[in-house]
């Protein structure tokens, strides 16, 4: 689908118009969409790289490649967002895969966790993640934890 324009920024260089974009977008979705009141903000932002697909000037797919250490002992990517504008159109893949190749480049890793929504436990697997815990509750929304090994 790859009509999008990619960046990918560390947090100390996102500027403001483009931070501004990110939690929109995520607000938008986790927010709104979902019907989630949640604290977005969770001080795990400013030691991330932010992937960002941009469609014209609108931020229409996002995640955070999250270091080793931060949310699990290993790297991880975490709030995959896309807009409503964009679903259905292969975004959500070609964004993990992106996600999964940008997250192995930076921090060398072998293994990749998430904390997935349970409803897309399909789609990640599909991408080559497994199971790895039981369900839990997040923000009253069933997650799975997944663990992508890479070759």
């Amino acid at each position: 689908m790859s009509t999008l324009q990619w960046s990918l920024l560390p947090f100390n260089q996102l500027s403001p118009a483009q931070l501004y974009a990110i939690l929109k977008l995520r607000s938008e979705v986790f927010v709104v969409e979902q019907q989630c009141i949640f604290l977005d903000m969770d001080d795990k932002d400013q030691h991330c790289y932010h992937l960002m697909g941009w469609k014209d000037d609108e931020l229409v797919a996002t995640t955070r490649l999250v270091p080793p250490g931060i949310s699990y002992p290993e790297a991880s990517i975490g709030r995959v967002v896309s807009s409503l504008s964009v679903r259905r159109t292969g975004i959500g893949k070609e964004l993990m895969k992106r996600s999964i190749a940008l997250a192995t480049e930076l921090f060398k890793t072998k293994i990749i966790v998430i904390g997935a929504q349970l409803y897309l436990e399909k789609f990640y697997s599909n991408l080559g993640f497994r199971k790895s815990s039981e369900i839990y509750l997040e923000d009253g929304i069933e997650h799975i934890k997944m663990n992508l090994v890479l070759s």
